[in-house]
């Protein structure tokens, strides 16, 4: 069975689908890989590193697709893309399956076998497959990194004969994944960390890490079965905008991480709370590619509002390429083989399977996730 990965052409993207460790398991498990010329450029890897891995290198991006048994890749398809996909293949990349519904009918006319990488079930079975997380991980820290960048003073506390430089206050809002990192390397650089998130259940997670857990009554609030936060209404979002504007004043620098998943993300730090920053504040907003969390936010730019400077950065894992690659690399190598029968050399699509039923979003011509069916 042939793996194909052909590079990726977003021009804000310098993520490779397959790293050459993950190019070698595949090759020891019975794979043949077809690779395209330059597919990890971005990351650190050349052509060579990936032939000495096993991959054979081709120049021809229309016949890495179309030669694919299985196609992995970073993000969704474009439509000439589809096109040289043959029926029957396995395509597995990001595919923002609630909001790209053109994007899903193409994929099932052409009969393609379409795994979602953000639909993977956050179960414990589904963990080491969960790509979600593991970029969310390193956008958390990228984002204390990027802020500590645009901050004009340190973040530990510093006693010296000179006298003594209190810490950096820090505000994270959203205690996901992306948000717990974000604590915890802002910890260790010495900030004085508080962290809000709407689900009360995570306040034990921020106070392991050392940070302050900030509390603010929403009513009836609590997570989705797969451990995302719920959507707030219009009226709790607007009390928790009240019990942060404070938090956000008296902050050196401000994390957002609040997304639904599937949906805009909701606009919760306001014109009004960004001026009350100290001079000198600055916001990243990890949501801007989704609309953003903070009302002046612009994707991949920075620009000043008041006195804060505010970060919109649409693909932090890319800031960190080498380390995401990987990660994502062995999220796919784990999905691979997960499913791979070696003795009958083919791939096991079981429908009934929990983390498949999750994660195929077409199949033999139809859209057979059940929620994006639905939609």
């Amino acid at each position: 069975m042939l793996i194909a990965v052909p590079a990726e052409t977003h021009p804000n993207e310098k993520r490779a689908a397959l790293v050459p460790d993950s190019v070698r398991k595949l090759t020891r498990s019975g794979f043949d890989l077809l690779v395209e010329s330059g597919l990890g450029t971005g990351a650190g890897f050349t052509d060579s590193d990936y032939q000495e891995a096993g991959a054979t290198i081709s120049q021809d991006r229309n016949d890495v697709l179309s030669r694919g048994d299985i196609v992995l890749r970073v993000r969704k398809p474009s439509t000439d893309d589809i096109q040289h996909l043959r029926q029957g293949a396995i395509h597995v990349s990001y595919l923002d399956p609630y909001n790209e519904r053109e994007l899903i009918d193409s994929l099932a006319r052409a009969g393609i076998s379409a795994i979602s990488m953000e639909m993977i079930p956050r179960t414990t079975r589904a963990q080491k497959m969960d790509a979600l997380s593991s970029q969310a991980n390193l956008a958390g820290y990228v984002m204390v990194i990027l802020a500590t960048q645009q901050l004009d003073r340190i973040l530990p506390m510093m006693m010296t004969p000179a006298g003594t430089l209190s810490p950096a206050r820090v505000f994270i809002i959203g205690a996901g994944v992306a948000g717990l990192q974000a604590i915890a390397t802002a910890k260790r650089l010495g900030a004085r960390v508080t962290a809000f998130d709407t689900r009360p259940v995570v306040a034990e997670q921020v106070q392991s890490l050392g940070a302050k857990f900030l509390e603010i009554d929403l009513g009836e609030t609590g997570q989705t079965k797969d451990g995302y936060a719920r959507e707030l209404t219009p009226e709790q979002i607007q009390l928790q905008q009240q019990g942060m504007k404070e938090a956000i004043a008296e902050s050196d620098i401000v994390i957002t991480t609040a997304q639904v998943f599937g949906r805009p993300a909701p606009r919760i730090v306001t014109r009004d709370m960004v001026e009350a920053m100290k001079p000198g504040g600055v916001i990243v907003d990890m949501a801007v590619d989704s609309g953003g969390n903070v009302e002046g936010s612009v994707a991949d730019e920075t620009v000043k509002v008041g006195n804060a400077t505010i970060i919109g950065v649409s693909n932090l894992p890319s800031l960190v390429s080498s380390d995401a690659s990987a990660m994502y690399s062995s999220n796919l190598f784990n999905l691979v083989s997960e499913y791979w029968d070696a003795e009958a050399k083919s791939f096991n699509l079981n429908l009934e399977d929990d983390i498949i039923k999750g994660c195929l979003i077409t199949h033999n011509g139809e859209i057979v996730n059940e929620t994006i069916k639905n939609l």
